[in-house]
């Protein structure tokens, strides 16, 4: 017993004279883990199409119900993503949402990330159901957003040839 507590009395001691761990937020931002599971993210191609076929894979994995998917067809006129459909309503409650990452394993295009945004905050709880608009990255420079009119043809595949997951 004399032991213990003489280890414990140890440990505080120790404790005592270690500089404190204080970040002075938000002036100063920590960097976040690789791993780390933050705010969702939808992804483009190089091309400034849309990953996000509409298949709501994403939806149908989310165990906490926080994902609704709403798919349309594409059109070579008016053409979001590659293949005949897209999500022409996307939307992701973030108060349901845990994070899990379920939603990213299930997406067969990799369109759905979890990114490093963790600054989430809410006044109103509707401001916590991010919609596509939200969601979706700008297209990269000097690229055509979407819709896009295409010739009739080019694509054929909605699922890209995928390569093995890096880690």
């Amino acid at each position: 017993m004399l032991r213990e507590l003489t280890r414990g009395l140890g440990t505080t001691l120790k404790s005592m004279f270690e500089r404190p761990v204080t970040v002075q937020y938000p002036e100063e931002k920590r960097p976040v883990r690789p791993r780390f599971r933050g705010r969702h993210v939808l992804k483009r191609y190089d091309n400034g199409l849309e990953k996000c076929i509409g298949c709501a894979l994403c939806a149908a994995a989310c165990p906490a119900d926080a994902i609704f998917v709403e798919a349309s067809e594409n059109t070579d006129e008016k053409r979001f993503s590659p293949g005949e459909r897209y999500a022409s309503t996307y939307e992701i409650n973030m108060l349901r949402c845990i994070y899990c990452g379920y939603c990213e394993d299930a997406c067969p295009t990799e369109a759905i990330v979890l990114g490093d945004n963790y600054e989430l905050s809410f006044t109103d709880r509707r401001d916590a159901i991010y919609d596509k608009n939200m969601l979706l990255e700008p297209a990269p420079a000097g690229m055509q957003t979407t819709p896009q009119k295409t010739p009739s043809g080019v694509f054929t595949r909605s699922v890209p040839d995928m390569k093995d997951p890096q880690d």
